[in-house]
């Protein structure tokens, strides 16, 4: 297959813990040809999506992780499919680059995950659709039902829309002396919408990320426990990530929406879950890939490319070819059963 990625600038990534480089190089090892482009090289022209894509070597050296072979300028729909992996925030620009993506699909591309359902998924409010599996949940901008909702739990968590990696996370107790305050803040004196969320005491032991492929749950979460003193347990907060096999109760949540997801074009999906309860559906840029695999030998990322190469309509290219489409001769993948 050819490959376009379309991330965060490459410079900006982290290859010793970054997903969509542990993607790539699992795409290379099966014989794809990989490309890099960012969502500020798209362009409509002449009704065609276009963009400045990068094809690019991998390498197992974190430090130096690719090598640029050339550059030039191709249409979205000459790849066998589109990655968009750019991390939030989830702005204005982003959606403008989710519809320059509508418009590629319009022409023949395959794009991962689908625009649309970028667009209609928000990572916090698509649990609304799910409510057997959440706690006691408001989303209001208003000041006085924030404040209701903290009286009525005694204890809350105060998250905006639109935040990744934890950023402003509040928990909010009934007798919080900066409760006025918080509010005020997060809310934007009533003109921000928000969520709040009963506080979860199984946070202890970890927010877990269970992925899904192509509606199919990974048999290992990442376990991402709060440093002391801390009650968000995002690695982008000090959480550390400790895998672990799914639990019966995790299991039954990604068996229940998995296939509903993956219909509506979610091939890769993060759930957030607390104890026993389902906390944010994540669908711009799940991450964790390389946690799993470095805790357990599990390779999530050849199970990412064996779904995209069967929702792209592609085999697996021959081991070492620098073309793409070649279906002879796949690779064998061996993977770690979870116990």
């Amino acid at each position: 297959m050819d490959l376009l990625f379309i991330t965060d600038p490459p410079g900006k990534l982290k290859a010793c813990k970054d997903t969509s480089v542990a993607m790539m190089r699992a795409a290379q090892t099966r014989g794809h040809a990989v490309s890099l482009s960012t969502s500020d090289d798209l362009v409509w022209n002449s009704g065609v999506v276009e963009t400045r894509a990068t094809r690019i070597d991998l390498a197992p050296d974190d430090s130096l992780w690719y090598s640029a072979r050339g550059e030039e300028r191709r249409h979205l729909a000459d790849f066998d499919a589109v990655l968009m992996r750019q991390d939030p925030p989830f702005d204005m620009e982003y959606v403008s680059a989710t519809w320059l993506l509508s418009a590629a699909e319009r022409a023949g591309a395959r794009v991962f995950n689908a625009p649309r359902a970028l667009r209609e998924h928000n990572e916090k409010l698509a649990i609304a659709e799910f409510p057997a599996f959440i706690v006691p949940t408001l989303v209001a901008r208003d000041m006085d039902s924030l404040h209701g909702f903290i009286d009525e739990h005694g204890d809350a968590i105060l998250k905006p829309l639109d935040g990744m990696g934890g950023a402003g996370i509040f928990r909010v107790r009934r007798d919080d002396p900066n409760r006025n305050v918080i509010v005020e803040t997060i809310s934007a004196f009533g003109r921000r919408t928000v969520m709040a969320q009963r506080f979860i005491p199984e946070i202890v032991h970890g927010d877990k990320r269970v992925l899904l492929i192509d509606g199919k749950p990974v048999p290992y979460t990442l376990a991402r426990i709060p440093k002391p003193g801390e009650t968000r347990g995002n690695l982008a907060a000090g959480g550390r990530g400790v895998a672990q096999p799914l639990t019966a109760r995790e299991r039954e949540i990604a068996e229940t929406l998995g296939p509903v997801l993956a219909a509506r074009g979610l091939l890769l999906v993060g759930l957030d879950v607390i104890g026993d309860w389902l906390t944010e559906i994540n669908v711009t840029s799940p991450t964790c890939f390389r946690e799993i695999q470095d805790q357990t030998s599990f390779d999530v990322s050849a199970m990412f490319v064996e779904a995209l190469e069967a929702r792209s309509g592609k085999g697996v290219a021959r081991s070492g070819s620098s073309g793409a489409g070649d279906a002879s001769l796949p690779t064998p993948v061996t993977r770690k059963s979870p116990p």
